[in-house]
């Protein structure tokens, strides 16, 4: 059987060989990352919000597939102790009260990706709805946007290990660090339940904060983000801005009630990287064979092909397994669970 090599260790890489797991040997399957440390950005410093319908409707059988498959995967593998899976109830907080036509917290994830309609779905809250660690102000307004049906939370760090752990026992190769320098080719020169977490969006100070609490009693805060910012290399672990950090740190000091008024304690610091397109949506496709150099198609005595898996922007741990899932599909010649006709060039 040929070789699979997968270029990225991140959650859409790892999901990718997880699945393809069911497909072929996993010692025909090689992950290769270029990256010193793997998980040093968004696969392990991300928010780890999944959602199962907050999407346009070229996405929405990708996401609900993607959603469920998090779901069975929790269950089968005791996700809630393992990766902090839950089911989330999602709130939308505005400290100034209700907001007639102003930005809500969470309208920057919905706005170009959402199915029409979920931001009419606010309904007041009832009790046990509310965090109790949101410290609450005069005046402030709270509606529900997800009862937990629909939003859930894991942590991505804790998950893409044991992604890693799952392929590295099934026998996949992990190449790391390393780059993929050339294509080799044949001699014919062709391509060869207990506790209630909770997901908290609001806007202050012209920000849009997203803050999750986790099973293991950690309170995620984020939401400064800079488009301007450029990549680093590779190779290199992404700096994190004090300036950003403090901003964060106050906000969450101004969101967060802690036990006798004690400051925060803080866990980790970390800047992510999230690929996007222009379009807004990921490509999930084959790249065309008139893309490759002419003795790099596959042929009937050379199946393969080259594929892309990128550019899902804020939702990359929300998609991942049903990505990976429908990836390894395609690259086997299977029927997709998942319609992804809209996410090709």
């Amino acid at each position: 059987m040929a070789n699979t090599v997968i270029l990225g260790s991140g959650v859409i890489g790892l999901s990718t060989a997880y699945y393809l797991l069911q497909h072929q040997p996993g010692d025909s399957i090689h992950l290769v990352d270029s990256a010193n440390e793997l998980f040093a950005s968004a696969s392990g410093f991300a928010g780890g919000f999944l959602a199962k319908d907050w999407f346009r409707p070229e996405l929405m059988p990708l996401a609900e597939l993607s959603f469920e498959e998090h779901r069975k995967l929790a269950e089968e593998e005791n996700g809630r102790e393992r990766w902090g899976y839950a089911k989330s109830v999602t709130v939308s907080y505005e400290p100034n009260g209700p907001l007639l036509n102003g930005k809500r917290g969470e309208d920057w994830l919905l706005e170009g990706t959402s199915r029409a309609g979920v931001v009419d779905s606010r309904r007041e809250h009832q009790d046990g709805e509310v965090p109790g660690w949101l410290r609450r102000v005069d005046g402030d307004s709270v509606s529900v946007i997800d009862d937990g049906s629909g939003t859930a939370i894991v942590d991505p760090l804790r998950f893409c290990k044991f992604l890693l752990e799952k392929v590295k026992a099934a026998g996949v190769h992990i190449h790391n660090p390393a780059s993929a320098s050339r294509i080799e080719t044949d001699e014919a020169g062709k391509l060869s339940g207990v506790t209630t977490c909770h997901s908290v969006y609001t806007t202050m100070d012209a920000l849009s904060p997203e803050v999750y609490s986790r099973t293991d009693g950690v309170i995620y805060v984020a939401g400064v983000n800079h488009a301007s910012i450029p990549l680093p290399k590779p190779t290199v672990k992404a700096v994190t801005f004090n300036e950003s950090i403090e901003k964060l740190k106050n906000i969450a000091r101004r969101l967060i009630a802690t036990p006798n008024g004690e400051d925060l304690e803080i866990v980790r610091e970390g800047l992510c990287f999230r690929p996007i397109t222009k379009r807004g949506t990921p490509y999930i496709a084959r790249l065309p064979e008139d893309k490759l150099g002419e003795d790099f198609r596959s042929t009937e005595q050379a199946p393969g092909g080259v594929f892309i898996a990128s550019g899902h922007g804020p939702w990359g741990i929300s998609l991942s397994l049903g990505t990976g899932k429908v990836v390894a599909e395609m690259m086997s010649g299977k029927p997709l669970s998942a319609d992804i006709s809209s996410l090709g060039f």
